[in-house]
């Protein structure tokens, strides 16, 4: 049986239907910008003045270049393995660290998370912490300076721990009948009913490792073991192209750099659409409880 719907709520819906599709457009234009830009001519670009609604002149020769530029090869490779292995490890120490909290037994649980969530909002500062990694890990100039310091994020800790706490007692109980002990729970009773948190995480360790280049520009030396974004960095924050391996370059500069944004921001675009629907579950299910 349909209700009809009064004029007060349809004008409503309406006006809401508007202020979406105006945030859509404010959200997708700078996309749209970026990737036309990227396929313009770069003396035509520089001249071209308001909103660009296609690419002027078209021409791929910046998109050629980029990919001829030894740094960005080598940029990708790192971005990948530390991604892949940071991730990887931040899941695990996470998972772990989450599981131990979420113990209904654990002497001192609270004063443990006090201290756990002391760290969001205090910290040592940059000096300290470079100095800890740099000459008291002696990491410096080591990929291993990426991914180990940041193992664990607070944050993404507490919304795990919230959502093990969630799962009901009984199988783990169930389990220990069986024989399990912790280590077995943890994989094969928690974790397969932790996927869509798991997804989650996954999104964010991911995405914080890929647009990561403050702590590689602290630590590391040599050019060849530079992430992506911070080869990107030297490019779009250069006032030529020297950057690149291609001497002629610098004739289309400006187009070399939106070239390069398409370059590092499409990867994160492709993946995210096959874990968008564990993201929403993930983060309510993780937000239930306290």
């Amino acid at each position: 049986m349909k209700v009809k719907e009064s004029i007060g709520r349809r004008i409503f819906c309406k006006i809401n239907i508007l202020i979406m599709i105006g945030m859509m457009v404010i959200t997708a234009y700078p996309l749209i910008h970026v990737l036309f830009a990227s396929m313009s001519d770069s003396g035509e670009l520089l001249k071209h003045r308001g909103l660009l609604l296609y690419p002027i002149g078209f021409s791929l020769k910046a998109y050629g270049l980029v990919m001829k530029n030894p740094n960005i090869t080598s940029g990708y490779l790192t971005t990948l393995l530390v991604v892949v292995s940071g991730t990887l490890l931040n899941l695990f120490m996470t998972s772990i660290g989450a599981f131990v909290l979420s113990r209904r037994n654990l002497r001192g649980k609270n004063i443990l998370m006090a201290v756990i969530i002391i760290t969001m909002y205090v910290s040592g500062g940059m000096i300290p912490r470079y100095l800890i990694i740099a000459n008291t890990l002696h990491l410096k100039d080591s990929l291993f300076s990426l991914i180990l310091p940041g193992a664990i994020s607070t944050y993404n800790l507490i919304i795990m721990r919230t959502n093990f706490m969630q799962i009901p007692q009984s199988l783990e109980e169930a389990a220990r009948i069986d024989g399990a002990n912790d280590i077995s729970i943890l994989f094969k009773v928690i974790l397969p009913l932790s996927v869509p948190v798991l997804a989650v995480m996954t999104l964010f360790y991911g995405v914080s490792h890929w647009n990561a280049w403050f702590d590689a520009m602290l630590f590391l030396r040599e050019r060849s073991k530079y992430p992506l974004q911070l080869i990107m960095r030297e490019i779009l924050i250069s006032s030529s192209t020297s950057a690149m391996s291609d001497s002629g370059a610098y004739e289309i500069g400006e187009s070399i750099k939106y070239a390069t944004i398409i370059f590092t921001t499409v990867p994160i675009l492709l993946v995210y659409p096959f874990i968008q629907r564990y993201f929403v579950k993930g983060i309510m299910v993780g937000a239930i409880k306290g």
